[in-house]
């Protein structure tokens, strides 16, 4: 993968999967309307949905409601992904635009998100490969807690790199490293991009007050992607109750606002894009924990 020039930055908008999975669930007309309020905001990469068990995510349940609807919209230069934990889910994802494949660095949280072993996480990720490359559709492997777990703690970066290696050799096509729990800070960032390098995705949570942080440490030392999530919201069910536990994502418009002002193009109207996070926030029925979305842009006046 050639790497984005250096002013400009790519963002996955995972509001739609990852931050409706911890709430009430959200009609499938409602998620389509909020699909389409981020590509009217100039979005051009949504994963929109999870083919993941209705009974474990009941947020998530329709899933292929939506995609269908997204495919039927036709939207030119939009790519839709969809997440999938296993091979299974890979098998309905079929005629996606891009696949997301979920496994974590840590085994405990692994076995309790998946319910299967990092090793035969990998091999499922081999067989959806095998799936979806003969279609032409990319897999994106997310490596959860890849900068710790509250079942280990701290996981060695070199670990984490190895595990992400093993990933391209079955033939993902690119990685993504989040940090499900908000355990990143600056220096854990810098540590996992001295074994990665910097030509991969992060996935970033707020857990602890320092995703917008680690974002920006992180454009320093030359990530170009990003997962982010409209209004901030979004979180693990599977460490709901956990000491920390996960705290939402990264906000699509606090990233965006922080990219601006550094003259770094996204390609995201930011105001368009605030009118999504209303629209986020009357489909969850509560507010948003985005600090954007509370204080509005700083070139935004009051009359005197």
């Amino acid at each position: 993968m050639t790497a984005s020039p250096a002013r400009e930055v790519r963002i996955r908008e995972v509001g739609p999967r990852d931050g409706l999975q911890v709430e009430a669930p959200v009609p499938v007309e409602g998620r389509v309307r909020l699909v389409a309020a981020l590509v009217a905001a100039g979005v051009r990469h949504v994963e929109a949905a999870a083919f993941v068990s209705p009974t474990a995510v009941p947020a998530m349940a329709g899933a292929a409601d939506v995609m269908s609807a997204l495919e039927q919209r036709r939207d030119d230069g939009v790519t839709y992904a969809v997440l999938v934990p296993n091979a299974e889910g890979a098998r309905r994802a079929t005629w996606c635009h891009q696949v997301t494949f979920t496994l974590s660095a840590s085994p405990g949280y692994n076995e309790r998100n998946v319910h299967m072993s990092i090793d035969r996480s990998v091999d499922e990720a081999a067989t959806a490969v095998s799936v979806l490359a003969p279609r032409g559709i990319p897999v994106d492997a997310v490596v959860s807690c890849a900068f710790g777990s509250p079942f280990e703690g701290d996981i060695d970066p070199a670990d984490v790199n190895a595990l992400g290696e093993r990933l391209l050799g079955v033939g993902v096509t690119t990685l993504t490293y989040a940090d499900t729990t908000g355990m990143a800070t600056p220096r854990r960032i810098a540590d996992l991009l001295a074994s990665t390098g910097p030509d991969v995705g992060l996935h970033l949570h707020d857990t602890r007050g320092t995703a917008l942080l680690n974002a920006y440490a992180a454009y320093g030392l030359g990530v170009r992607r990003f997962d982010t999530a409209l209004g901030g919201l979004g979180g693990s069910p599977a460490v709901a109750g956990e000491p920390g536990g996960a705290g939402g994502n990264l906000a699509t418009e606090d990233l965006v606002h922080l990219l601006d002002d550094l003259g770094v193009t996204t390609g995201i109207d930011l105001e368009r894009l605030l009118d999504a996070t209303r629209l986020v926030a009357e489909l969850v029925r509560h507010a948003v924990p985005s600090r954007l979305a509370a204080a509005g842009p700083r070139a935004r006046t009051s009359p005197a």
